[in-house]
């Protein structure tokens, strides 16, 4: 799988709410990205998508004790990085590097692009175009287009995330591609610029 792994040991899962530093660390690991991209779907443009990880990361320390069983730890964790982003929200936090996730997200997603080339600079603006209208999406098909498209997940992971049935992940992500060609026009006729998801769909 390409980001998390909804099956992990249901033993590991238990070790760390019973406070088992090493168990929670490797949780951690096991889940960050795809709590980047949740967090990236719900939080406010100015703020800082690692500065809201490390927010999350505390929570998950100071609270993992109170999870009730291993079941509830992956819609937990999602709640608390929404939580965190709307917060955040709430707060107009401010930062200057708000952005840096994104670009990082839309280069890797793009081909990695990184040469200071005139097409290359076309590609990482357009790029950057269909990013701030997928952030502009309603939120049923915002997060699990993130989810698919920046993060690699499957529709099956993205589907344990959310906790909705697969087929419902499917259609939302396809909606959401439609939503964005639409609104792209011109855009959507030209092979550069756009994201592509794992399996080499264009959005």
């Amino acid at each position: 799988m390409h980001g998390v792994e909804t099956d992990q040991p249901v033993g590991l899962v238990d070790a760390a709410i019973a406070g088992d530093a090493e168990a929670l660390r490797a949780l951690w690991h096991q889940h960050r990205r795809w709590v980047a991209a949740v967090i990236l779907a719900h939080k406010p443009s100015s703020v800082d998508v690692d500065d809201l990880l490390q927010d999350v990361a505390a929570t998950v320390v100071a609270k993992i004790s109170t999870v009730s069983d291993a079941a509830a730890f992956v819609p937990w964790l999602r709640t608390v990085a929404i939580n965190a982003a709307r917060l955040a929200g709430r707060r107009h936090v401010i930062s200057n590097n708000g952005l840096r996730l994104v670009r990082e997200r839309i280069e890797h997603a793009t081909g990695g692009v990184s040469e200071d080339t005139a097409e290359a600079s076309a590609r990482r603006d357009e790029a950057a175009k269909l990013m701030r209208l997928a952030l502009g999406l309603a939120e049923e098909y915002r997060e699990p287009l993130l989810l698919r498209a920046v993060q690699g997940l499957s529709y099956r992971e993205i589907a344990s995330i959310l906790d909705l049935p697969e087929t419902t992940v499917e259609t939302r992500i396809a909606r959401a591609r439609r939503m964005l060609r639409e609104q792209t026009g011109a855009l959507a006729a030209t092979p550069q610029g756009r994201l592509t998801d794992p399996a080499g769909s264009r959005i």
